[in-house]
């Protein structure tokens, strides 16, 4: 079934069709409300209301691009609008720091798989993050990311340059002995 079908049988409440679509894309979706989320509790609960959103607002795709950068641009937003209610709360989300585990006879290059890498950038602080996120992952300019996020277009650069320090700083120390699990 082509995307331009799946997404008509969606929009029609075919139950069989947003399964498929959920099958399609959830793993991707799901990788991206990770990188923003600081934990897997907090991504799950972006995930299942990206999907909400998603499937009541499909028939607002144009078909003007691809599906899946429609997608995406859900969930991203959903991602973003998460951070800001738990920031206008004051909710502190808490990092795990049990995350370490002794270095091995590899190099950092031999061990670092994606999903060390997706926990390196979740324990990123959130602003660097998700301004990381949305620069070096989503494609936004500072100037994008400025005016979704309501900060200057420096404080963005600033904290985009600030988040690869962080990384950097991170995989050095993983290189001298100790690893995410």
């Amino acid at each position: 079934m082509s995307d331009h079908e799946l997404i008509r049988k969606c929009i029609e409440k075919n139950e069989q069709a947003q399964s498929e679509l959920y099958r399609k894309y959830s793993g991707k979706l799901m990788t991206v409300c990770l990188r923003y989320a600081p934990s897997q509790e907090l991504a799950h609960d972006m995930f299942q209301d990206g999907f909400i959103k998603i499937f009541n607002k499909l028939d607002q795709f144009d078909g003007s691009g691809s599906i899946g950068s429609w997608l995406r641009r859900v969930m991203v937003n959903t991602c973003l609008d998460h951070l800001r209610r738990i920031k206008r709360k004051g909710v502190q989300l808490e990092i795990q720091d049990d995350l370490l585990i002794h270095k091995s006879d590899f190099g950092v290059e031999q061990m670092l798989g994606e999903k060390d890498l997706l926990k390196l950038v979740q324990k990123l602080p959130e602003g660097y993050r998700v301004v990381f996120n949305m620069f070096a992952i989503e494609g936004y300019s500072h100037k994008e990311i400025a005016k979704e996020l309501n900060i200057a277009e420096n404080t963005s650069k600033s904290q985009y340059r600030k988040a690869r320090l962080w990384l950097i700083s991170a995989l050095e120390k993983m290189d001298k002995g100790v690893y995410l699990k």
